[in-house]
């Protein structure tokens, strides 16, 4: 499993060979360039390494505090270790950080920090003060301190691009599957069960509160879907709810896992929760005992599929 560290506190000892990005989603086309860095560092016996930017350049040079991200930082470690990652370093964006000039960068960050002697990079990757470095820029630096350059094309770099596009635009329309599809996983939401108003389990459908700490993380469209969740080393399949409760005049938005065939005692726990499936928009229902009927076809739907996915 991969490692996360902030790079204030860490210094490589070992070589390394690193490739630098935000790999947010570690979808498809993030998977091709991540094994290719792995593959790289087993071969030339480096430790293969992330070195990506949090918060995202674009919250702290622009303001831009809307922007969402398909993963959490500690997702994306997950995923990355599971893919045979050695290191996922993270470094702090701050406007003292954009204005290091691209030498300063090199030496302190890669060089000194990461004892990188291989780096891969896009052809179009930009660095340093202003963004005034580039490729060639980077490969004469390595010429200068002793490491290697490799080039990701031009098809790879816009696969990556347009995957993260899509991804995030088929969430917010709530297509998960065409989502999945661009992940190569299931997209999770990952937060701790909190108590809520008890609403669901007067409906008997209890239901886990699910709180994400992380006001970054994109959040798919409201509506119910087909989810499933490891708990104490069991698979448990569910239906959840993303959305404003609006039979029983919600304000709030919520997310709310019912959780078939499982009565344990969860609060408190974190747990990461896979969407597999939607089932329906969410809908303000004329009644409590109607909006009940409807979670009985929801459970109906979920049951079916389920049983289909296992097969």
């Amino acid at each position: 499993m991969g490692k996360i560290k902030h790079i204030e506190t860490y210094k490589a000892v070992e070589a390394t060979v690193v490739t630098i990005g935000t790999f947010d989603g570690v979808h498809i086309g993030h998977q091709k360039i991540v094994k290719r860095l792995i593959s790289s560092g087993k071969t030339d016996r480096l430790k293969s390494v992330i070195l990506t930017f949090f918060p995202h350049p674009r919250m702290v040079l622009q303001k831009d505090f809307n922007i969402k991200l398909i993963n959490t930082i500690n997702e994306r470690r997950s995923i990355l270790g599971e893919l045979g990652l050695d290191y996922l370093i993270v470094k702090e964006f701050t406007k003292e950080f954009s204005r290091l000039s691209a030498e300063d960068f090199v030496k302190q960050i890669l060089v000194d920090k990461l004892n990188a002697k291989k780096v891969i990079i896009g052809y179009d990757h930009r660095f340093g003060r202003n963004r005034n470095a580039d490729i060639n820029d980077l490969k004469t630096f390595g010429e200068t301190y002793g490491f290697e350059v490799e080039e990701i094309s031009v098809q790879d770099i816009n696969d990556v691009a347009v995957s993260s596009t899509k991804i995030r635009k088929a969430l917010k329309e709530g297509d998960i599957i065409k989502a999945n599809s661009y992940l190569g996983y299931h997209f999770t939401i990952t937060g701790t069960v909190t108590r809520g108003k008890g609403l669901g389990r007067q409906l008997n459908f209890p239901t886990a509160n699910i709180k994400v700490e992380e006001d970054y993380k994109l959040i798919p469209k409201h509506g119910s879907y087909i989810v499933k969740a490891v708990i104490d080393n069991t698979t448990i399949y569910g239906m959840m709810n993303i959305g404003l409760n609006p039979t029983v005049n919600g304000e709030k938005e919520t997310i709310e896992v019912h959780f078939f065939n499982f009565n344990n005692d969860i609060y408190d726990k974190n747990v990461q929760i896979e969407l597999l499936n939607r089932i329906r928009d969410e809908e303000k229902f004329e009644s409590v005992e109607a909006l009940k009927g409807q979670l009985k076809k929801d459970k109906e739907t979920a049951l079916t599929y389920i049983a289909t996915y296992h097969a």
